[in-house]
């Protein structure tokens, strides 16, 4: 079979068997058809009729080569590093679905992927996190709403379209606990705190509707259609609340719904959790993710060694 008909098979095997996300999709769509066109440039076939039996160690060379120096016409920049990876990273994927398939090509685990460059990520101080949270004013319905999302964002570590995608009926107060379905279709369990539980009891019991999402918005049309579907704060929406109090208070940094499952991390890693507890809270499926945490922890841990260590201390 030729590969760009693999290609296809290989996306629609991502959309029907594995449940991955759509976007997800259409970005390896977009790094497989980079390689394939690639690939094509350094044959002297057709457009799109290459075999999976071409695909060896010396195009992959040339292909992370091409990667390495490639300039984007419009912007004039090339491709970070972990960008790079990304597209060695559907490559692999691609080939493992070839190789599953018992379609001869080159085996996945012999397409290595580059170094990583640290990611750098933000986290609130602690004083700031405070502010953030109390900034909403509770007298106000809207206020009420905005700190139950704060407080559940911070308690739970949720991606903002994990949080958009909730519903009235996940959260069980009682338990303090609730289930959600996390990138790849990946489970897990996530706690509340009991200012999160205060919260969103308080939000809930000034609900007057019957809508199913849990986070709703108040301006706009009322349309109940659909157990009020369209009420539903959308992932945007709820950045840009985020947004608004970060503004109204000034912060030193540019925080997002992303920074406070970032807090919610580091917070959990200095107060003493193990970083596979913490992996498993976050929905990670691999560990390395979760390391980039330690950054921050290991400052934490320095502090404390200048802090309380008595070879620090002045005599």
């Amino acid at each position: 079979m030729i590969l760009s008909a693999l290609i296809t098979d290989f996306l629609e095997y991502l959309e029907l068997e594995r449940n991955t996300s759509q976007l997800t999709i259409k970005n390896y769509d977009h790094y497989l058809k980079r390689f394939l066109d690639f690939a094509h440039s350094t044959s002297s076939g057709q457009a799109g009729d290459i075999d999976p039996k071409e695909i060896d160690l010396n195009l992959i060379r040339k292909y992370r080569l091409y990667l390495s120096h490639y300039v984007d016409p419009k912007t004039g920049k090339g491709l970070k590093r972990v960008t790079q990876n990304y597209f060695m990273i559907a490559l692999r994927a691609f080939l493992r679905y070839l190789a599953k398939n018992d379609i001869a090509t080159l085996s996945p685990e012999k397409v290595e992927l580059g170094e990583r460059e640290p990611r750098p990520f933000k986290v609130l101080e602690e004083g700031h996190l405070k502010q953030l949270l109390d900034a909403p004013d509770t007298t106000k319905k809207e206020g009420i709403r905005d700190r139950a999302l704060l407080e559940t964002l911070f308690s739970t570590g949720l991606r903002v379209s994990e949080l958009a995608s909730l519903d009235c009926n996940q959260i069980n107060l009682n338990r303090g606990e609730f289930g959600v379905v996390g990138k790849g279709g990946k489970e897990r369990v996530v706690f509340l705190s009991d200012a999160a539980s205060f919260w969103l009891a308080k939000y809930l019991e000034n609900r007057k509707d019957t809508f199913k999402p849990l986070f709703i918005r108040y301006q706009g049309k009322v349309i109940t259609d659909n157990s009020g579907e369209a009420m539903r704060l959308s992932a945007r929406s709820i950045e840009r609340i985020v947004e608004k109090y970060v503004k109204r208070l000034g912060l030193p940094i540019k925080a997002t719904p992303h920074t406070l499952r970032h807090s919610f991390a580091t917070d959990l890693l200095i107060n003493g959790a193990d970083i596979r507890s913490v992996q498993e809270m976050l929905g990670h499926s691999n560990i390395s993710t979760t390391q980039i945490y330690t950054h921050v922890t290991n400052k934490h841990l320095k502090d404390v060694h200048k802090a309380f260590h008595s070879g620090n201390k002045e005599e």
